[in-house]
Parts: structure tokens; C-alpha cells; sequence
């Protein structure tokens, strides 16, 4: 009788371990999937930038009337690195910041534009009078480390620019 408990005991146990391995594997390649489709965007974006500068660029923030921290943060930190990064470029119309909300009447033919599902970040490089409208899907990843965002969205901007 103990050896049929003891051998329960150690099935359940082998059988839990494989299933928490294979759970956490698929994470793990998730992750990963993430992470290379991050770095093939971004490598992306240097090659289709590196010979043309933006004359404008406009960063726009899509939000519902309700936000959750993450939301509010990624447009303050975007408008933040704006601001302390690019002063004159705030200043004189080459980088616009706009805030969105996406449930309003009103923004929908913005939200058809940008095809904007749900709250995102776009940012829209103007080259020889043609929009190149890119969601920013990275912050999202970033959101919770302040100066990693600023630096990447600064390197970022930098790149549209020209610099």
C-alpha cells in the first residue's frame, strides 16, 4: 500500500515538472519571438532611414477615455523625451506631440489613419511630403524603466532626424 502511494506521489510529481517545463518553455519562445521581431524592426528602421532625414515627424499617443498606468506613462514619457530631448525641434513643429483618444467621435478619422487599434504609440516620419506611419510596439516593453525608454525613443528620434 505505501509503495502505490509513494509511487502516486512521485508520477504526479514527474508529471507536473513536465508540464511546468513545457508551460514555461513556450513563454520563454514567446519572448524570444518578441525579441527578434523587435530587432529586425528596429534594423529595419536604420536601413530605411540612414540616406533620408524627416522634415516632421509627428508622435501620436492613442488612448481610451480610462487609462491604466501604462498607458498614461508611455505618452508622458514619449512627451518627456520630446521636450528635454529635442527642445527646438518641440519648439519649431519638426517633432509634434499629440494625445488621442480613440473612443472620441470625433478622432475617428485620425484612428482610420493611423489605423489605430486600441492604445498604441505611432510615430509618423514625413519624408519627401509622404507619411511613413510606424506603431511603436518596444515601449510597451520598456514602460516600466524611464531612462531605458528615453533612450531608445531618443535613439530613435535621432535616426528619423538624421543625427
Amino acid at each position: 500500500m505505501q509503495k502505490k502511494i509513494i509511487i502516486s506521489i512521485i508520477t504526479v510529481a514527474i508529471i507536473g515538472t513536465i508540464f511546468f517545463i513545457v508551460k514555461n518553455g513556450n513563454k520563454l519562445k514567446e519572448v524570444q519571438s518578441i525579441d527578434n521581431q523587435t530587432e529586425k524592426n528596429q534594423d529595419n528602421l536604420s536601413k530605411s532611414t540612414a540616406k533620408i532625414s524627416a522634415k516632421k515627424i509627428e508622435v501620436v499617443h492613442f488612448h481610451a477615455t480610462q487609462q491604466c498606468w501604462s498607458c498614461i506613462t508611455v505618452g508622458e514619457y514619449a512627451l518627456k523625451t520630446i521636450k528635454e530631448k529635442f527642445p527646438e525641434e518641440y519648439k519649431n513643429g519638426t517633432i509634434v506631440f499629440e494625445n488621442i483618444n480613440y473612443e472620441l467621435p470625433e478622432n475617428n478619422d485620425m484612428v482610420m489613419e493611423y489605423q489605430a487599434r486600441g492604445s498604441s504609440l505611432f510615430v509618423n516620419a514625413i519624408m519627401d511630403e509622404k507619411d511613413n506611419i510606424e506603431e511603436d510596439v518596444t515601449v510597451w516593453r520598456l514602460v516600466s524603466n524611464e531612462n531605458q525608454f528615453i533612450s531608445y525613443f531618443q535613439d530613435k528620434l535621432n535616426k528619423l532626424l538624421g543625427k
